[in-house]
């Protein structure tokens, strides 16, 4: 080896990064001063906080009306800036009505890029406890607490792909609508010439289409989009494609190719019917699990009718429920453990509503409660008595832990 080779100095290619010497120099000047770093005690939690806050304090700017069961409530911060969040996730809306306290998920419907408010598309539900109060009672300028933005229910590229359909009910086009505007302002040309979004979205009634002028718009600037519209309660003389969805339907959309069908990614969002008939569609089709997102928006109704429920258990049977150390009320056990609660007082902290995100967890002391395939239990829950409590139904006079 020659003498310069000796002597030359190992090339260090990180000062090739951007900003590695500015790093370095400010490094050098921190050892200097003598600096312990204490003044940049909390930087860290306080950056976490500012992207993931535990509670957003909001402003009702607009009620804009979508559709004769639909309006979106636009959202602005009171203070600071709202918080990122993925197309497709949600936030927690804290609500009271006539003095009780309770909670609704609701999908953001904006695109993420908009910041300075959050959509939230809200369809009447027939008996709905809270949409209802949402749809005829708040106003423009009017305050709510939520959440920070939360859910799983969202495209990662990296992992899912660039071939997308989403298969929407009613108000469940609310996610579809924030996936679409993301995609469509996508900055990254070669990129974006990859994606496809197949949208499948029916309504029960013509004129409760929610977004159709825009979504329609959207697919006529954008070729990654492809919209189907189905009706399934068409008036006479209805032209498009109306009827329950099926396999054939789907093939018929989708193609027959079972690799092409298999490699696509799958999100589905609607009504608890709606999603679990598409659950069994796709799992007709071969579809794998992993390729297939489900958005549940709440409990399951009718919890008697589903698989598991004791035969001997009525739905219109009462039963009491008994809060450690604080109390106890009546309640039937076809409803909800965790809505029981809120009408009576009594609450657990809760977000997802539909047995996701496991906030609600109680601990069961004594009787039993019927657990759905919502609730999404861990091995642990099961052996320590713990449920979900927003997806959990008393079967018996229970006592319970928050």
């Amino acid at each position: 080896m020659s003498n310069t080779a000796k002597q030359s100095a190992p090339v260090n290619v990180l000062h090739a990064v951007a900003g590695y010497d500015k790093a370095l120099m400010q490094q050098k000047a921190l050892y200097q001063s003598g600096s312990d770093f204490n003044e940049q005690n909390g930087a860290v939690k306080n950056t976490v906080a500012k992207l993931h806050p535990k509670r957003i304090q909001l402003r009702v700017s607009e009620v804009i009306k979508e559709t004769p069961s639909t309006v979106t409530l636009r959202l602005v911060s009171k203070g600071k800036p709202l918080p990122p969040f993925q197309a497709g996730q949600y936030i927690n809306l804290f609500v009271n009505i006539d003095g009780t306290d309770t909670a609704r998920p609701y999908a953001i419907s904006s695109a993420p890029q908009q910041r300075d408010y959050y959509d939230l598309t809200i369809k009447r539900v027939e008996g709905g406890f809270v949409s209802n109060h949402l749809i005829d009672d708040v106003k423009q300028g009017d305050s709510f607490e939520s959440s920070g933005p939360m859910g799983t229910f969202y495209h990662n590229p990296l992992f899912h792909g660039d071939d997308l359909v989403f298969i929407a009910g009613g108000s469940g086009i609310a996610p579809a609508r924030a996936m679409i505007e993301d995609m469509a302002q996508n900055k990254f040309v070669e990129r974006k010439a990859q994606q496809k979004m197949h949208l499948i979205y029916t309504s029960s009634y013509q004129d409760d289409v929610i977004f159709a002028d825009e979504v329609k718009q959207l697919e006529q600037q954008h070729d990654f989009l492809t919209v189907t519209w189905i009706i399934t309660r068409p008036q006479a003389g209805y032209q498009g494609r109306t009827g329950r969805l099926t396999v054939e339907t789907l093939t018929e959309l989708l193609g027959d190719d079972t690799a092409a069908l298999q490699n696509k990614m799958y999100y589905v969002c609607g009504p608890t019917a709606f999603h679990d008939h598409c659950e069994m569609l796709l799992r007709d089709l071969k579809i794998k699990a992993r390729r297939v997102r489900i958005e549940c928006n709440g409990p399951p109704k009718n919890p008697q009718n589903l698989p598991g429920w004791p035969a001997n258990v009525k739905a219109e049977d009462v039963i009491t429920v008994t809060i450690k150390g604080q109390g106890e009320f009546q309640a039937r056990v076809d409803e909800p453990l965790l809505n029981s609660m809120e009408r009576h007082g009594f609450s657990a902290e809760n977000a997802c509503r539909s047995g996701e995100c496991s906030l609600c967890r109680v601990k069961v002391l004594q009787g039993e409660v019927f657990n759905p395939k919502e609730a999404k239990l861990r091995s642990t829950d099961e052996a320590y008595g713990w449920c979900h409590s927003c997806v959990a139904f008393p079967l018996s006079d229970i006592e319970i832990m928050i």
